[in-house]
């Protein structure tokens, strides 16, 4: 079956604006939402919706199942009578998010709401919440590694007493009991996250726009998931990594990139029957209408790295699951609704697997140019099968982009657009429009003709990332009537 034509924008939702610090699941949430609409938009891409751990990147998060609690709206934990209106009055300053000092705020109320909630919340609400807790096969490990986190001082979970560290059955049930405030505090803010989240989604969907998420193909070490299944993954007697994920030497970087995440038991996961992957991403689809999986390259195969490596240089490649893995999702979940992000250099093998299961690829106009008229990502070389961007959320913006190249790059940029430096970005932004791709996506920078300042990731930089904003008035009805004149003209209005 043919795909309809689509378009949208990219913008994870703490970048959105508002009071708090760092936006929500709120009201402005609702009003992008709208602002979507009004444009013609029928996708809304986020980043991944995890905890984060350090560095604040959504890429690195202490679950692959569960919410980030800094993503929920205090005014709706107010209207649920857990928390009194002038507790919420907080302002921050600044056009970006300080995820310190809002984790220090937002945290801080939302353990009182879970106090007042447990203490005189009413019994049909307590009875959501228990069946919410019943019915989330992820929640208890990951509230107890993490009340578990927070009385060790962060400390990752190898740094734990033994017994628990390695989930003896009798230290789990002695720590689930002594610590049994603060699981609950935990799956309380779980428990509103997911009942926020599922109200904001039933709202863009109820006005056609899906949501596309995203899924990073590893976890973290020292995250709730590795802790829950150390069988999983290859680690040595005493918990510690054997060997860890990245990318060999390319053009970027002399020494490759060690990610130093964890890899998976291929085999051990296999005679599970997938069920760990299944049971993530039937998790994925319940909160997501569309699924993005990063690194997608990794399930055909990975660059294995020794754990005790200080670069990537000495790894190899070693073959991954493969379409095992996908039958295995698609016989228990049905229609994968998947795109695959297949950047780099690629192989025919993972084309074959991207292919073979009808994945759209990805196409990124910021790499289209400089290297001749057979670029795969210009758009007179595009298919129907894929999405095209602009960039993403680890490019520059295409401002900063355009303007960081040399003069004889920005005229062969130029040249194919037959256009002059004037209104660039619109013109970036009309010729992903106008490319034969199924689904065509803007970061919301872009739409506002950012700078570089604007940029959301720099990959491979430690601080300063994760923390763009929107500025409150992004979404006039101006611009949605420009876009959506543009989704008209190149066929990508909703039908």
């Amino acid at each position: 079956m043919a795909r309809q034509r689509k378009s949208g924008l990219l913008m994870h939702p703490s970048s959105l604006p508002g009071p708090g610090g760092i936006g929500c699941f709120g009201e402005e949430a609702r009003r992008f939402v709208d602002f979507l609409h009004k444009s013609g938009q029928s996708l809304w891409q986020i980043l991944p919706l995890g905890p984060t751990a350090y560095g604040n990147s959504p890429y690195s998060c202490y679950s692959a199942f569960a919410g980030n609690p800094l993503l929920i709206s205090l005014e709706a934990v107010a209207d649920d009578g857990d928390l009194l209106p002038p507790q919420i009055a907080g302002e921050f300053a600044g056009e970006r998010v300080d995820y310190g000092e809002v984790e220090l705020y937002k945290l801080g109320l939302l353990k009182e709401a879970a106090f007042r909630f447990f203490a005189e919340g009413s019994q049909k609400r307590k009875e959501e919440f228990w069946q919410f807790c019943d019915s989330t096969c992820w929640l208890h490990d990951f509230a107890l590694f993490m009340a578990l986190k927070e009385q060790f001082k962060g400390e990752s979970w190898r740094e734990w007493p033994d017994a628990v560290a390695k989930r003896e059955p009798a230290a789990l049930v002695e720590w689930s009991e002594k610590l049994g405030v603060a699981v609950g505090e935990q799956k309380y803010l779980q428990w509103q996250f997911a009942r926020q989240w599922k109200k904001l989604k039933g709202y863009a969907n109820v006005l056609g726009i899906s949501i596309v998420g995203d899924l990073p193909i590893f976890v973290a070490y020292d995250s709730s998931d590795v802790w829950a299944n150390p069988q999983l993954f290859h680690l040595d007697s005493k918990g510690l990594p054997i060997v860890v994920a990245g990318v060999p030497p390319d053009y970027f970087s002399k020494t490759g990139q060690l990610w130093g995440n964890p890899l998976y038991d291929w085999e051990r996961m296999a005679e599970a029957g997938y069920s760990w992957w299944i049971a993530r991403l039937r998790n994925d689809l319940s909160l997501y209408d569309m699924v993005r999986i990063d690194h997608f390259r990794g399930f055909e195969a990975f660059w294995e790295i020794p754990a005790w490596e200080k670069t990537a240089i000495n790894g190899r490649w070693v073959k991954g699951p493969g379409e095992a893995l996908f039958h295995a999702l698609r016989n228990a979940l049905g229609h994968l609704p998947i795109i695959a992000e297949d950047l780099g250099v690629i192989t025919g093998e993972v084309e074959a697997l991207r292919d073979q299961f009808g994945f759209p690829g990805m196409k990124i106009l910021q790499f289209a140019f400089g290297s001749g008229p057979e670029n795969p990502y210009l758009p007179h070389n595009h298919v129907k099968s894929c999405v095209v961007y602009t960039g993403t959320h680890d490019n520059d913006t295409t401002a900063g982009w355009f303007e960081s190249l040399k003069a004889k790059e920005q005229k062969g940029v130029l040249a194919y657009l037959d256009r002059d430096r004037h209104d660039l970005v619109w013109h970036m932004i009309r010729c992903a429009l106008a490319s034969v791709a199924d689904y065509a996506i803007t970061p919301m920078q872009d739409l506002l003709e950012l700078p570089g300042s604007g940029r959301m990731n720099v990959p491979g930089v430690a601080g300063g990332n994760w923390s763009w904003r929107c500025p409150p008035d992004a979404f006039s009805a101006k611009l949605a009537a420009k876009l959506a004149r543009a989704t008209e003209i190149y066929g990508r209005l909703p039908d």
